[in-house]
C-alpha cells in the first residue's frame, strides 16, 4: 500500500478493516494503482437504455467477456456491472480485476423515476466483489423509499466487508431538466451520498447552473465557469475531500471533450472516472487507446 492510499484510507473512521481492505483492492489495481486516482468501467446501461441503444454500435460489447477483458487490458481499477453481467465473467476472471456488483436497476420504460432491487449482498460475496453499487435520484418521488433500501443493503455489505458506492442523480421532483446537472444541486448530491455512508461516491460532472432560488446568494459572487472549480466545490461538499468522489462521462462525446473532463476532474482534485459508453462504444483499439491516455492524464503525463 502506498502512503497515498494509506492516507485516503486513514479519513474513513469507523470503517472495518475488511472494507477498507476492500477499498484498497480498488485503489491499488491496474495502472493507476497506489496513486489515488480511479478509472472504472460501468457497464449497466442494458438496462438503462437497453442492448441495442447501447452496444449495437459495437456489437462485440453484447458479450460480458469483452467487458471484464476491455477493463483488464487498458489497467482500470474495477469493472462495475448488474448481477447477470457478473456471473457471466465471474469464473473466467476471478481474481483479475476488483468487481462491483450494481445491486439495482432501473429501465427508459418506466413512467416513475426509480430503481428496483436487482442483486444482493450475498450475490456480491458469492461473486467476489469489492462492492456493491447503488443508484439514488434526489429530487424524485422514490428517493426516500430508496434511502431506506440502501441504508438496510450498505450495513449489510459492511457487515459482509464490502464497500458502498453510491450513484447519486438528481432528477424528478421540482428540479428542472437544467437544474439536474446545476452545480448547487450536484453538490448536495453527492453530500447526500456521503451521509448515506457511501464510501465511493458518483455522480455527474456539473453545469455552472445555480438551480435552487435559495442557495443563489451562496453562490452569486463566485465565478463558476471554469469546470475544475466546479469539480473542486462537489469534492469540498463530500466531507471536505474525505470520500472517494468519481464522476461519470455521461453521453457519448468527442474524445477531446472526454480528454479535458478528466484534466478538469485531476485539476480540481476529484478522484477519477467512472466512463462507460465513451470507451466501450468505441471500436476496442480507439476505447483501449482512449483510456490509455486518461490513465496518463491522471498520472499528470498528458
Amino acid at each position: 500500500m502506498t502512503p497515498i492510499v494509506k492516507a485516503i484510507l486513514d479519513k474513513y473512521e469507523g470503517t472495518n478493516p475488511a472494507v477498507k481492505a476492500n477499498l484498497a483492492r480498488i485503489l491499488m489495481q491496474g495502472r493507476l494503482g497506489g496513486t489515488g486516482k480511479l478509472i472504472i468501467l460501468p457497464v449497466d446501461q442494458g438496462f438503462e437504455h437497453g442492448p441495442a441503444r447501447s452496444f449495437a454500435v459495437n456489437p462485440d460489447a453484447y458479450d460480458p467477456h469483452y467487458h471484464f477483458q476491455l477493463a483488464i487490458d487498458a489497467g482500470l481499477s474495477a469493472y462495475a456491472a448488474p448481477l447477470g453481467m457478473l456471473e457471466a465473467g465471474a469464473e473466467t476472471f476471478a481474481g483479475q480485476i476488483p468487481t462491483i456488483l450494481k445491486i439495482n436497476s432501473s429501465n427508459s420504460w418506466a413512467t416513475s423515476i426509480n430503481q428496483a432491487v436487482t442483486g444482493s449482498v450475498e450475490d456480491a460475496v458469492r461473486l467476489g466483489c469489492a462492492a456493491i453499487g447503488f443508484t439514488i435520484y434526489p429530487g424524485s418521488d422514490g428517493i426516500f423509499d430508496a434511502m431506506d433500501q440502501i441504508a438496510i443493503l450498505s450495513a449489510q455489505a459492511k457487515e459482509a466487508g464490502l464497500a458502498t458506492v453510491i450513484w447519486s442523480y438528481p432528477r424528478g421532483g421540482k428540479l428542472s431538466k437544467d437544474g439536474e446537472l446545476a452545480l448547487d444541486v450536484g453538490a448536495y448530491a453527492a453530500h447526500m451520498a456521503a451521509l448515506l455512508g457511501a464510501h465511493i461516491i458518483k455522480v455527474k460532472l456539473p453545469s455552472a447552473h445555480i438551480e435552487q432560488p435559495e442557495a443563489q446568494k451562496v453562490y452569486e459572487g463566485t465565478d463558476w465557469s471554469n469546470q475544475a472549480d466546479r469539480v473542486r466545490h462537489v469534492v469540498q461538499a463530500s466531507f471536505a475531500g474525505r470520500r472517494i468522489v468519481v464522476f461519470s462521462g455521461g453521453a457519448a462525446k468527442g474524445a477531446d471533450a472526454v480528454y479535458q473532463d478528466a484534466r478538469d476532474i485531476l485539476a480540481g482534485g476529484g478522484n477519477g472516472s467512472i466512463i462507460g459508453r465513451n470507451t466501450f462504444q468505441r471500436p476496442r483499439a480507439d476505447a483501449v487507446a482512449m483510456l490509455d491516455k486518461l490513465v496518463a492524464i491522471y498520472k499528470g503525463e498528458a
